[in-house]
């Protein structure tokens, strides 16, 4: 594994106002709704990590919020796991200053190693190695808080004119990749965006992006007509939510550049794919099952109770545990 460290270099606005669109962007035709000439697989991943992580103070006063483990695992590993399971083995996570320890994570841990390797502890040895076996991960700083758009965009010199995946952290997915892999899929047929999108009821849809439909391809995904970021329960345009996994071309950055600060005074994501929705398509997959919404402190327990229940090695003893628990309660 190769773990690098790089500031962002960012496009001068006279660069952007000759060329007309990113360095190193493919051409877009914007009468297809394709963008041409773009890698013919999705290879990177960006996973933005620098929030407070507010929602879980006071743990998270020194720890950065994708360090707290889900049992024995810290989440941005099963995010990882995720991403290369689908393929995606070159990965840029944008940190922000504390979360060092991100960094240490998926780097070699050279006293460790020889630590278990004396012991004879092998299976522990195998696993602390196949953590920084596992990706090429590199790391850029978000010096301040932006926006969900303003951390992606310090992964355009990264991306080099590729189309990319983008992870959200609070988001597990227990699928086996199968969603990512489905947007993977879709981006290498119709050569476009790609969101996922869950169903939500009226009363939780304020809470997310919403995405507004017209239909679906001939091979199921849905035709995304309008984004909107939060919006109150009666101007929601559906009840399909954007959650946090993407899949963009590169066009998505000049979009981010030409975003105003939107909801909170950030620079929200949502704009800048309503921006990119005038110039090429956006589909959308729409999922039901295998999420966990970890920013949520009842989700975080529910997801290290039910991955704890499916552990080989913790799982019989768990669930007998429980149950004398839960009789203990009549």
């Amino acid at each position: 594994m190769a773990v690098t460290n790089s500031l962002p270099v960012r496009q001068s606005d006279q660069e952007r106002s000759v060329t007309g669109k990113i360095r190193g962007m493919d051409q877009l035709d914007t009468k297809k709704g394709r963008c041409l000439g773009m890698a013919q697989t999705v290879r990177k991943v960006l996973i933005p990590a620098a929030g407070l992580g507010t929602r879980f103070l006071p743990a998270t006063k020194s720890q950065p919020k994708e360090m707290l483990p889900l049992v024995d695992t810290p989440a941005i590993q099963f995010v990882v796991e995720e991403a290369v399971n689908a393929g995606l083995d070159d990965v840029l996570v944008i940190t922000g200053r504390s979360k060092r320890s991100i960094e240490d994570h998926f780097d070699r841990s050279i006293e460790l190693e020889l630590a278990l390797e004396q012991a004879k502890k092998v299976d522990d040895f195998d696993l602390v190695r196949g953590i920084a076996d596992m990706a090429q991960v590199h790391f850029v700083r978000q010096p301040f808080a932006g926006g969900l758009g303003h951390a992606i965009s310090f992964g355009q010199q990264h991306m080099n004119g590729e189309a990319f995946a983008v992870m959200l952290p609070d988001d597990i997915m227990v699928d086996e990749s199968a969603l990512l892999k489905k947007m993977i899929e879709a981006y290498e047929t119709h050569r476009c965006s790609v969101v996922a999108l869950k169903r939500f009821p009226p009363s939780q849809i304020s809470m997310y992006g919403c995405a507004g439909v017209d239909g679906f391809t001939a091979d199921g995904f849905a035709k995304i007509t309008k984004l909107v970021e939060k919006p109150a329960v009666e101007d929601a345009p559906s009840d399909l939510a954007i959650m946090g996994r993407y899949l963009f071309t590169p066009a998505i950055f000049d979009k981010i550049a030409k975003t105003p600060p939107g909801r909170g005074g950030e620079i929200q994501i949502t704009d800048a794919m309503s921006l990119l929705l005038g110039d090429e398509p956006i589909l959308g997959v729409i999922f039901e099952d295998g999420r966990y919404d970890i920013g949520n402190k009842l989700d975080f327990l529910r997801a290290t109770v039910e991955l704890a229940i499916d552990r080989p090695d913790l799982g019989a003893d768990f669930r007998a545990y429980l149950r004398e628990l839960v009789g203990g309660w009549d």
